[in-house]
């Protein structure tokens, strides 16, 4: 198993490199979160093992049993919806939060100890009802109440509606780009793209992703 872990991060590594290539980026500047939900531990320490030190939950009773049991040197960040009363126990743990998806969540992330982790905030552009986040004509207002709260806002993050062609999905990672662009303008810590995963990865990328997320590529199917 770990041959077979460290065999996918390599060959994610490479199409990343790929990608990047192909629109004269460097492959530096897209960072690999490596999706552990439904893993056990020891799945994680494999990766861990095999170099791979960014990591990614959307579960929070998943993302506190990790992060107590793995090393401590694990950039964890959280992606999935997180309900306020649940914000404590992700806030002591992540180095980024991905899914901030109304200005109530961002009030609630700053209560607790030390200074509260940066976020990007969740897009929503592809207007299914199944998915969370600001409209993109909230965006701009919404960083602003943000920062005005004091929560570090370090960019955008979306979910495109599912696709049979990776190709499919870029107008949505293009939206995000030009909606990022737009924002940095008046915010210029405002620089961080999370959007593509396993499917669609490539096509981020090439549309300018400074993140992406990938699961079922290093993991194979979760076993929970």
């Amino acid at each position: 198993m770990v041959a077979v872990i460290e065999e996918r991060l390599a060959a994610v590594r490479r199409r990343m490199a790929v990608a990047a290539d192909r629109v004269d980026r460097d492959p530096g500047g897209v960072a690999l979160v490596a999706v552990t939900k439904g893993h056990p531990p020891e799945v994680v320490e494999r990766a861990y093992a095999a170099g791979q030190r960014q990591f990614g939950e959307s579960r929070a009773q998943e993302l506190t049993e990790k992060f107590e049991a793995l090393p401590a040197d694990i950039d964890w960040h959280f992606i999935g919806p997180l309900q306020r009363n649940k914000v404590r126990r992700v806030r002591t743990a992540v180095t980024l939060l991905h899914s901030l998806d109304r200005v109530e969540l961002a009030e609630a992330w700053l209560k607790g100890p030390g200074r509260a982790p940066p976020v990007l905030l969740q897009v929503h552009l592809g207007g299914e009802a199944t998915k969370q986040g600001f409209d993109e004509s909230e965006v701009e207002a919404a960083v602003d109440r943000c920062e005005a709260l004091g929560v570090t806002v370090r960019g955008l993050m979306t979910i495109p509606p599912p696709a049979n062609d990776p190709d499919d999905a870029r107008p949505w990672f293009r939206t995000l780009r030009r909606l990022r662009d737009v924002v940095r303008d008046a915010h210029p810590e405002v620089t961080e793209l999370s959007m593509g995963m396993t499917g669609d990865f490539e096509a981020a990328i090439a549309e300018g992703a400074t993140i992406i997320r990938v699961g079922s590529a290093i993991f194979g199917p979760r076993s929970r």
